[in-house]
């Protein structure tokens, strides 16, 4: 188990050391091998990641067509979604998201 830890510390170094993006591997360790959960504070730019993967894989709702920015926790979205059900699953996929205080959807418009 030692040597899979240490492969895994050098891939996470080396995606740190060079700004390389997740492509949603995932590597599973013991309970004993490292800690489940991050004390880390969520910030601005973790929610509005976050978000914008929620709402691409979110039915019914185009996410190409909305823009999102966070601010303190408040996450704004703003664009036009062809109905209003589209507008309501966006903003309830929004306030999913861990770290998100409020969503500010007064920016998303019914085409």
């Amino acid at each position: 188990m030692k040597s899979l830890r240490n492969v895994a510390a050098l891939a996470l170094s080396t995606t740190l050391a060079f700004g390389v993006a997740s492509l949603g591997t995932t590597v599973a360790f013991a309970a004993d091998d490292m800690p489940a959960k991050s004390d880390q504070p969520v910030t601005d730019t973790w929610i509005t990641t976050k978000v914008k993967t929620e709402l691409a894989t979110t039915d019914g709702v185009k996410s190409t067509k909305i823009s999102v920015t966070t601010k303190d926790g408040v996450v704004a979205l703003v664009g036009v979604l062809a109905t209003q059900d589209a507008v309501d699953k966006a903003v309830a996929a929004t306030q999913s998201i861990k770290g998100v205080k409020r969503v500010d959807s007064s920016g998303l418009k019914v085409k």
